[in-house]
């Protein structure tokens, strides 16, 4: 069966990265049958500035959008879009915005362990679904465990360097690539979508990326011919 690679470039407390990583779960979980996918998921930090303790959530993205009106347009928005996809969330309930480093490098260390989609998922629902405050280690700990992690080994690396040299060079290599915005997804390393699109257009891009890589392994490698 073909292989379709896909690096997903997102944040953690990114409401449409949550969006897109449920659109393009549907539009694999549709293609499963014809392709195989290897999915990876890469740091980017929307809020790298804010301080490890945290920052008021409301106030920081109020401040972000310009006023509390556009804050509340934007918020009530965003959940409208995500009810549709089957998620529930509350920004009411989410009191704080995170530094969000240690979080990637948790993701980076679920990789390790196979269980980097799980991590994610768990830590997007734990922001924007339960209103968890993702800048306090114990609550990081809680969701990885509970998502498939070793605990002791993500203490060990809460409190160490572990992953930090890893995150901090995936994202200037994401940079060089030109990302600049999240989510974004890279195909194959050489096709990029960008935004949480339609489960559709996931579905119609991954199809003609996956067939034109068939197309081209059919190829004789000696004479070129197809």
């Amino acid at each position: 069966m073909q292989k379709i690679k896909i690096e997903i470039v997102s944040d953690v407390v990114c409401p449409w990265c949550y969006i897109g990583k449920r659109r393009i779960e549907k539009a694999i979980d549709q293609l499963k049958d014809q392709f195989e996918f290897d999915v990876s998921y890469l740091p980017f930090e929307l809020n790298a500035q804010v301080p490890k303790e945290g920052q008021d959530q409301k106030k920081y993205l109020a401040n972000k959008f310009g006023s509390n009106e556009r804050f509340e347009q934007i918020t009530q928005h965003v959940t409208s879009v995500a009810a549709t996809e089957g998620l529930q969330f509350d920004f009411n309930k989410q009191k704080v915005m995170p530094n969000t480093r240690d979080a990637h490098r948790i993701i980076w260390l679920a990789k390790q362990t196979g269980k980097q989609p799980e991590v994610k998922g768990a830590l997007l629902k734990a922001y924007f679904e339960e209103g968890v405050d993702l800048s306090k280690p114990e609550n990081l700990v809680a969701i990885a465990v509970k998502a498939g992690l070793n605990e002791q080994h993500v203490w060990s690396l809460l409190k160490s360097d572990e992953g930090l040299a890893e995150v901090i060079t995936t994202e200037q290599q994401n940079q060089k690539r030109g990302v600049s915005g999240v989510p974004f997804y890279i195909i194959n390393d050489q096709y990029g979508i960008s935004g949480a699109q339609p489960t559709d257009v996931f579905i119609q891009a991954l199809t003609q990326i996956g067939s034109e890589v068939e197309s081209a392994n059919a190829c004789d490698v000696e004479t070129k011919a197809c």
